[in-house]
């Protein structure tokens, strides 16, 4: 039987390169607690890896912002969200092949379930976020 409640997590987090190692870090602490491992887990820290780093690079906030990192468990999902101050949204590219970014959003795209982008809950911006499906052991069923 998959439940509807929602569980979640937040956390703000300073507009620097390192935000994304620590979000990482609370996102695999978490995960720990509710019993989500694996494939999902490492996918999860990937996205979410992904969308802080996003969010520090392209979303053109006045310097001391913070960004906003939400984790929540819900319907057989887990998602990871982030939010900044930014109203740009997301945009996919095709990188070129010397690149050696800009091809953050394109592993989002393929890795999560779903993806997308919502005005913030408080205030002005934006907030990115993607979703994966949980093995049914991880909501409630067994193996």
């Amino acid at each position: 039987m998959v439940t509807t409640d929602v569980v979640e997590v937040a956390w703000q987090l300073p507009r620097t390169p390192r935000s994304a190692s620590r979000a990482r870090a609370l996102l695999r602490e978490q995960l720990t607690e509710w019993k989500v491992d694996g494939e999902v887990a490492d996918t999860a820290q990937l996205l979410l890896s992904e969308l802080v780093t996003n969010s520090i690079r392209h979303g053109r906030v006045p310097p001391g912002r913070e960004i906003g990192v939400r984790l929540a468990r819900y319907e057989g999902r887990v998602r990871v969200e982030v939010a900044d101050a930014s109203n740009a949204l997301p945009e996919p590219r095709q990188a070129g092949l010397d690149e050696e970014d800009g091809r953050g959003l394109a592993l989002v795209i393929a890795l999560a379930d779903r993806w997308g982008c919502c005005p913030r809950r408080h205030g002005i911006g934006k907030a990115t976020w993607a979703e994966l499906v949980l093995p049914v052991r991880a909501v409630g069923g067994s193996e």
